[in-house]
């Protein structure tokens, strides 16, 4: 399987332990629990079990994952400021119990970080979304993204998720995973990418005062 916590794949060997019995349909709940050989970090699920002959307890059904909550996807990148990763951190959290809730911080997400980092007049997010597209600043594969955000999300039909993106209301399906595939590519265009462009130039002028010669101009 695949570790929520490193994402690398491993062999799972899992442990189950009961709880307590529902009166309900006369069910034993229990949970399952086992340790990533990569990283070394445990992670639990919640859900039916039985008695195995042999002892123990077995899984019966689906469990659902407790810890660590939210979906599996790489971790922010340290270049992304608190102000931006907040947001698209509890998305990534809510988004099993509430495409709905996760959705809307996206957009909530988007939309700031747009009027931060595009340099664009304040609006709705559809009508920022197009400015951006018309700037045409960003490259075109994260410019196709951006754009299907607004189709998926079917803003036209739904105008409520561009003039008030913290509600919580009805989303399209995919919508909010596309939604953070899409926070992601503009993390790494807008502050990883430029980190790094940043400490090359910064190695550069280095070299060159050193040599006595005048820094790079600034892009």
């Amino acid at each position: 399987m695949q570790c929520p916590h490193c994402l690398q794949h491993f062999h799972d060997s899992w442990t189950f332990s009961h709880i307590n019995r529902d009166r309900d349909k006369n069910k034993l709940w229990g949970t399952g629990s086992t340790i990533c050989a990569g990283c070394g970090r445990i992670i639990v699920t919640l859900g039916e079990v039985a008695p195995h002959p042999q002892g123990g307890f077995v899984q019966i059904g689906e469990h659902f994952r407790v810890y660590p909550k939210g979906i599996s996807r790489s971790p922010i990148p340290s270049e992304v400021p608190p102000e931006f990763a907040t947001d698209y951190r509890e998305a990534c959290i809510v988004l099993p119990d509430s495409e709905k809730a996760s959705a809307a911080l996206s957009r909530r997400c988007l939309q700031f970080l747009l009027r931060e980092k595009a340099a664009i007049k304040k609006g709705d997010l559809a009508n920022e979304i197009q400015q951006v597209l018309d700037s045409k600043q960003l490259p075109g594969q994260l410019a196709d993204d951006l754009d299907a955000v607004r189709i998926i999300g079917n803003f036209a039909a739904h105008p409520i998720k561009s003039t008030h993106t913290g509600e919580i209301v009805d989303v399209e399906p995919q919508e909010a995973e596309w939604s953070l595939n899409l926070l992601e590519g503009l993390f790494d265009f807008n502050f990883v990418q430029a980190a790094r462009a940043k400490a090359k130039r910064d190695a550069l002028n280095a070299k060159l005062q050193g040599a006595g010669k005048p820094p790079m101009k600034k892009p």
